[in-house]
């Protein structure tokens, strides 16, 4: 067997805030290769807007932070995993601190502000723009690091397994296959460690938030490598995304809400008031699903949120980048409202892990939105989950540290020797508007057994038209994506079809009751596939 495999001790798939946390937590004891389809900043931890969820104000605690997260997840959230994130959310908002992360502050303090859910004001942030300026540190360095390999435009092919390779023993995670856009050829990693941090899976709906990278490429890889997932039903829709023919996903923060914006009619009439005592400071799936409900009730394309009752300076202090963006689309929010539609934002669901990040393979670790840790329940809370990326990154490095693997035998090189370039790209585009349009339809806020139903015969029917690319034609971007994001909305209508209740962000008509124990949904997946 030829050895051309790149060899390092842990490879890193995603360069978002878990991603880039886990590799500055390992670089001092560990060779770590940084694996990203796109650039270093170009995932979805660059565009979280509002902050960063922790204790640290005068009359808050852990206790009322672990509540207020629990209230939220409509019974479903892990107590002891909460309750890990809570108390480790202050050193991890330390360290951002030491790296130079230049957080808002008001006389010489943190300025903490607050968000839907939360009771009270705990919500570090760096004026409107928290992700892209964690981020900008983060990069920063990362490219000092020795120890650190960084290579962007890789996207992920498969997990290499022992079980693929029908080796004795646990099924073990012993490298990868990566698609190197420079040279259009699948090359081949090993490592005795693998952390999947490739964030969620917003591209599967029409409406997002979410970047052109949120393809849920961890989580279809980790299924097809063997590992359970559990909640996939539970996609956050965040209510107030900017709606405006020429605004490509462009998110209003939770915070604007938290300083006072009101949901407004086209005609001035608040309506929240009605739909929940909390009213605009409801957890999200209260407020997306009654924006919803507005919307169909009046034939609506939009309802609008208004802040301009605050004084300008107030607004373009704290809101700068939203003032500045509305601004360029002739929308003035000191004067006027904005227009606003919920989009799909958080997968809170994903791969199962425990409270070191392990999954079901050995060497194999998640952390981040691709996982599901138990944190976040039938609702995500507001900016927990910045938090949760640092938490879990850090437990993972140190059970990477306490747990060292030895390096995995050669690996077999990707064999493309009897595939073709596809002659019908088109084919693949087409079928990822198909994908989306029917999710957007008949998988989003609210749900029916028909639509479910619906949304499963077309997934079939896609799942053997990408089988065929997959296997004739030479693979790209494109095409992995795809495959990717079919594999997740399959995980998705699987998951809500097994749903038979209402809880959280998951609505179905058809069970609009809860029922009386909150249970976690976790499908197993099949015999791991072998190598194509």
């Amino acid at each position: 067997m030829a050895e051309t495999s790149s060899l390092f001790d842990v490879l890193i798939v995603g360069s978002g805030l878990a991603g880039l946390t886990a590799a500055l937590n390992l670089a001092p004891t560990h060779r770590v290769a940084v694996i990203t389809k796109c650039a270093l900043g170009d995932g979805s931890s660059s565009w979280a807007q509002g902050g960063i969820a922790a204790v640290l104000g005068e009359g808050d605690s852990f206790e009322s932070h672990v509540d207020d997260t629990l209230v939220a997840g409509a019974g479903l959230c892990d107590e002891a995993a909460t309750r890990f994130v809570v108390e480790n959310a202050p050193v991890s908002i330390a360290w951002l601190q030491e790296l130079g992360v230049p957080f808002s502050r008001e006389d010489g303090q943190l300025h903490l502000t607050r968000e839907g859910g939360h009771s009270q004001r705990r919500i570090v942030h760096v004026t409107d723009a928290t992700g892209a300026a964690v981020q900008r540190t983060l990069i920063q360095r990362v490219r000092q690091t020795p120890n650190i390999t960084l290579l962007e435009h890789h996207t992920l092919v498969d997990l290499i397994t022992s079980a693929k390779l029908g080796l004795p023993g646990d099924n073990q995670c012993l490298g990868l296959y990566a698609l190197d856009a420079a040279t259009d050829s699948v090359v081949t990693f090993r490592a005795p460690q693998t952390i999947l941090a490739t964030g969620g899976t917003g591209k599967v709906y029409r409406y997002t938030t979410n970047p052109d990278t949120a393809t849920g490429d961890g989580i279809a890889a980790a299924w097809r490598a063997g590992c359970r997932v559990a909640n996939m039903e539970f996609i956050q829709f965040h209510p107030t995304c900017l709606y405006h023919p020429h605004a490509k996903s462009f998110l209003i923060s939770e915070a604007v809400r938290g300083e006072g914006g009101r949901l407004l009619l086209p005609d001035g009439t608040r309506f929240m008031p009605q739909h929940d005592p909390r009213a605009e400071l409801a957890p999200r799936d209260v407020v997306a699903r009654a924006i919803d409900f507005e919307m169909k009730k009046h034939g609506l394309d939009c309802v609008h949120l208004d802040i301009s009752h605050q004084p300008p300076e107030f607004i373009r202090e704290h809101f700068p980048n939203i003032h500045a963006r509305c601004l360029e689309l002739g929308i003035d929010i000191t004067r006027e409202p904005i227009p606003v539609v919920p989009a799909a934002h958080y997968t809170c669901g994903g791969v199962l892990t425990d409270l070191a990040g392990h999954t079901d393979l050995v060497g194999l670790y998640a952390i981040g939105e691709t996982t599901c840790t138990g944190l976040h329940g039938a609702n995500r809370l507001a900016s927990n989950s910045l938090v949760e990326c640092m938490v879990f990154a850090r437990a993972a490095a140190k059970a990477i540290v306490r747990q060292p693997l030895p390096m995995p035998p050669a690996l077999p090189d990707w064999d493309d020797s009897r595939v073709t370039d596809a002659d019908e790209v088109v084919v693949i585009s087409h079928n990822w508007d198909e994908l989306r349009h029917f999710m957007w339809d008949y998988v989003g806020i609210v749900r029916t057994n028909k639509r479910l139903e619906r949304a499963a015969h077309r997934i079939a029917l896609l799942q053997g038209e990408i089988q065929e690319f997959y296997a004739q034609f030479h693979v790209s971007r494109d095409l992995l994506e795809l495959r990717n994001l079919v594999q997740v909305a399959d995980l998705i209508v699987r998951s809500a079809q097994a749903r038979h209740e209402s809880r959280g962000l998951h609505f179905s008509r058809d069970y609009p009751d809860l029922l009386p124990q909150a249970l976690n949904t976790v499908l197993t997946p099949p015999a791991a596939e072998t190598l194509p």
